[in-house]
């Protein structure tokens, strides 16, 4: 009888009781997300698969997706792909990839899901004496561009595995497949104004800057919106890619990533007091930094470094003035 490979999905968890965390994120499944239009979907998408499509093939002959919808060079997700490897190597591949045949190479295939799979396998293929007995299962079927990027949509969709800014960064690749906002909706669950406001984020935030974040796991829509807004000021953006460049940027897991990037963008560092209230604000003009703030509830100090002494007396002389600049945009008295 035929199943859908949703249908498979749930008898395999059910089989199998003691699979670990990391391959029981592969095959999360009914229990989410019941009301997105993405999973109203998946059924009529993947019926077409039968239990007599599953094949063995040689993960070498399989090439990963032209669309690419996860961050590859995040220790998160570096450490989740070994621990799916090592599940896979004690119980098995429980979920068949899908795979099309490879538009422009004979004998070659394409993945349209299953990339997490497919690069544990590799791996193990790596570590073995005898690499050519490993082999991959997978659904094979003819897939243009738009029945590819659907599919892996859906997997996506079901599992909810990517984070916010992965799930931007993937209507990126949307768009850049010729796909409208409309056409993204019941690709990626979300409504017109969803969808334009990933795009709000991802064209103020450079590429390079979000790739080196990471894919922010727990970091969602709010956290990415107040960072973009930061960024409408270009010349903040240099200021992140300095910090980017740091140990204690590039050793921090993701999450806390975003927060110094957030930091660098406003000028500020690290908050102190034990309060949790005080904030400290540097005066930056390029390279120079020509003065720092403390904010506290009680008032703001302002320290000038010893090398700015001239300008420090330069500000004191036209602090009346500067008040009285302030007051009138602000349309306060003189």
């Amino acid at each position: 009888m035929k199943k859908s490979i949703l249908q498979r999905m749930a008898d395999a968890e059910n089989r199998s009781d003691a699979t670990s965390a990391a391959e029981g994120s592969e095959k999360s499944l009914l229990t989410r997300r019941h009301s997105s239009p993405v999973i109203s979907n998946v059924g009529r998408a993947l019926t077409q698969l039968t239990e007599d499509s599953i094949i063995s093939l040689d993960p070498d002959r399989l090439e990963r997706s032209p669309y690419k919808d996860r961050f590859d060079n995040d220790e998160e997700a570096e450490r989740e792909l070994e621990a799916l490897k090592l599940s896979i190597a004690r119980e098995g591949q429980k979920i068949p990839v899908l795979v099309r045949p490879h538009p422009s190479k004979a004998d070659r295939y394409q993945l349209a899901y299953g990339y997490r799979r497919w690069a544990a396998i590799k791996a193990m293929m790596a570590e073995s004496e005898r690499p050519e007995t490993i082999k991959i299962k997978a659904y094979v079927r003819d897939l243009t561009d738009r029945q590819l990027i659907e599919e892996q949509s859906l997997e996506n969709g079901v599992r909810e595995n990517l984070t916010w800014i992965e799930q931007a960064m993937w209507a990126v690749q949307l768009k850049s497949a010729g796909l409208s906002h409309r056409a993204m909706c019941p690709i990626l669950g979300l409504s017109e104004a969803g969808v334009s406001h990933l795009f709000r984020v991802t064209d103020l935030i450079p590429e390079d800057i979000i790739h080196a974040i990471g894919r922010a796991k727990g970091v969602g829509r709010p956290k990415w919106t107040a960072f973009s807004e930061l960024l409408k000021d270009s010349g903040r953006i240099e200021r992140v890619r300095k910090i980017v460049e740091t140990p204690a940027f590039r050793t921090a897991e993701s999450a806390e990533r975003i927060l110094q990037a957030v930091r660098a963008a406003s000028g500020k560092l690290e908050t102190s007091g034990t309060t949790g209230q005080d904030e400290i604000f540097d005066f930056r003009l390029g390279e120079r930094v020509f003065g720092r703030m403390k904010s506290t509830p009680s008032g703001a100090t302002v320290t000038i470094p010893k090398q700015e002494t001239d300008f420090a007396r330069w500000l004191v002389e036209r602090m009346p003035a500067l008040l009285r600049e302030y007051n009138h945009q602000d349309g306060s008295p003189h």
